[in-house]
């Protein structure tokens, strides 16, 4: 028994799959721009906000919050959106231009272990994005921690999901590098202004804030904020993320190719 088990444990640990993310892990950590831009520079974004003194006090206009309370959802999405749409992209598509994914098709570890690899490793990154936004938020700020933790979890997940999905298109859709980037910094730039970088969501004009939630970071923003505020998010918010995410994961799976 004991040795089957120790075999069960190596063969797992030496799957492709576990190569390939092992692999892909190192060479991620050693782009310290990327780092930077996932891990940290939403937090120094919401750490400069914060020490704006009118930022830190509570205005009855935003419902007796402040306006580093709503900053808290905007830094977690956007971590979520430079992990999806400013890393990932450029990345598989230069393996795919420089013929990796091809000459992989012709090894035991398939393509596909890649693009797994790669999702798995953004997806964490932005998690772990989030979980710093959030505890310097608590710390630095006096932030309150999710009044409804299990609904922002579900909502936290599921924008994950999406700008991965986003991310996974845009591949699928770019042919070169350079297209990948220039496709992505646009699509990046359209999701900031609904995520609420500039302008929180909960502050826009009425017909602006319904055509926002209608998109999947106008959605997430609203969801994170409500399960901030102790409230369910709205079943509309959540559904427009698993809408957005099923239409974009069809998308990128149909278009995608190794090579």
């Amino acid at each position: 028994m004991t040795t089957a088990t120790s075999t069960a444990r190596t063969t797992g640990a030496n799957s492709p799959l576990a190569a390939v993310l092992r692999t892909e892990t190192r060479l991620f950590l050693r782009e310290p721009g990327s780092l930077f831009w996932i891990l940290a520079f939403p937090t120094v974004l919401l750490t400069i906000l914060g020490l704006i003194p009118s930022f830190r006090e509570d205005d009855a206009a935003l419902g007796g919050r402040s306006v580093i309370d709503l900053y808290v959802p905007v830094a977690v999405l956007l971590g979520m959106i430079m992990a999806g749409l400013q890393a990932m992209p450029p990345v598989l598509t230069g393996y795919r231009e420089r013929g990796i994914l091809r000459r992989m098709s012709a090894t035991p570890v398939r393509p596909s272990a890649l693009l797994t690899a790669q999702i798995a490793l953004h997806g964490a990154a932005s998690v772990g994005s989030a979980l710093l936004a959030m505890a310097v938020g608590r710390m630095a700020f006096g932030v309150r921690l999710p009044g409804q933790p299990v609904g922002y979890l579900l909502a936290l997940l599921l924008a994950v999901a999406c700008v991965l999905a986003l991310g996974a298109t845009i591949c699928a859709l770019s042919r070169t590098t350079k297209a990948s980037a220039a496709v992505g910094s646009v699509a990046y730039l359209v999701m900031m202004f609904t995520a609420g970088v500039w302008v929180p969501v909960q502050t826009m004009p009425g017909l602006l804030r319904r055509i926002v939630e209608a998109t999947p970071f106008g959605a997430a923003s609203q969801a994170l904020d409500q399960a901030a505020s102790g409230n369910w998010p709205d079943w509309a918010h959540l559904l427009v993320m698993a809408v957005w995410t099923a239409a974009l994961g069809a998308a990128a799976t149909r278009l995608f190719r190794w090579e």
